[in-house]
């Protein structure tokens, strides 16, 4: 193994461990696996009239199942701690062959596969156990994930539609030349990492009618689909970007903003502070996003990809 890897490689693989979800908002999830037993035709007979030698391989299987899928994180290391809403576990007896399907729904931060495949292959494995005694033949011939659904990706733009982008940093001590800009950057470089194509980025004061007329610049003429400002958007005497915002657009999305506050509430208790607002002005998406680097941060990994789904909408082609 060694001689493949690389001892340099097999170092990289050990150290990486759990993935980092803590940035990743919750979303429905589901999953359903299958594991199949092969049998002899005559334990498919000998379950039909009660005489497995265990007892109820039905029952044992679903409680098996369904314990196994919620102590996957348990059995295996890398797997998150997911607080599982439903379990539900089907056995099937036939001619030949035992199924043993496993659906699984959450509401959290990352898939459920594994604990679906978890339960069946727990499931599978006490009736292997139970059987046993009564059929040398017995095998488990298969396990597999049926399908799955759910997750903020299935919302992301796969059609290829270019986003066109402008970046706004409203900040005195930035335009002065005083502080450097680091929200701003961070911002330009994420959105080209997901492939938007950033035409504009400006730093500007924190002065009202320069960020409207701005944000009327990079709507009305220059007719970009997202425009991202940073900063401004506190309690100082100078901050103003919601109210320069809110001049400009025709609708407003208060769900953004609304869900963008709750999602930095649970991370800081200063979220509830941020005043800045998120809205349509013709064919562009106007958002407000606070100044620090951290909430830029989180601000990002909130919208994106769900926030590509505006778009969709935006060109007319519903929910």
């Amino acid at each position: 193994m060694e001689s493949y890897l690389g001892r340099e490689g097999m170092n990289d693989k050990k150290s990486r461990g759990m993935f980092d979800v803590a940035a990743k908002p919750d979303s429905y999830r589901t999953a359903r696996a299958q594991a199949v037993l092969n049998i002899e035709a005559n334990t498919a007979v000998l379950i039909g009239q009660g005489k497995s030698p265990k007892g109820d391989i039905v029952e044992a299987a679903k409680i098996a199942a369904t314990s196994g899928a919620k102590k996957t994180w348990d059995l295996i290391p890398y797997c998150h701690p997911i607080p599982l809403d439903h379990i539900e576990v089907q056995v099937s007896v036939r001619a030949r062959e035992i199924e043993v399907d496993v659906e699984v729904k959450s509401i959290w931060k990352t898939g459920v596969e594994m604990e679906a495949l978890s339960g069946a292959c727990i499931g599978a494995l006490t009736i292997y156990d139970m059987l046993k005694p009564i059929d040398d033949s017995l095998f488990i011939s298969s396990v597999k994930l049926v399908e799955k659904s759910g997750g903020i990706g299935e919302f992301a733009i796969k059609e290829g539609k270019k986003i066109r982008a402008g970046v706004i940093v409203v900040s005195d001590s930035v335009s002065a030349g005083k502080r450097v800009d680091k929200s701003g950057k961070f911002i330009v470089k994420t959105l080209k990492d997901r492939g938007i194509d950033v035409v504009e980025y400006k730093v500007v004061p924190d002065d009202s009618s320069v960020i409207e007329e701005l944000l009327m610049k990079y709507s009305d003429d220059l007719h970009l689909n997202l425009i991202l400002t940073t900063g401004g958007t506190g309690l100082g005497i100078r901050d103003s970007t919601p109210e320069a915002t809110s001049k400009v657009i025709e609708k407003e999305i208060t769900g953004i903003a609304e869900a963008s506050r709750a999602y930095g509430q649970r991370r800081t208790p200063l979220s509830m502070l941020s005043r800045g607002l998120a809205g349509v002005r013709g064919t562009s998406l106007i958002i407000n996003i606070p100044g620090s680097l951290r909430a830029v941060s989180e601000s990002l990994d909130f919208l994106f990809p769900g926030l590509e789904h505006a778009f969709k909408m935006m060109e007319g082609h519903g929910h």
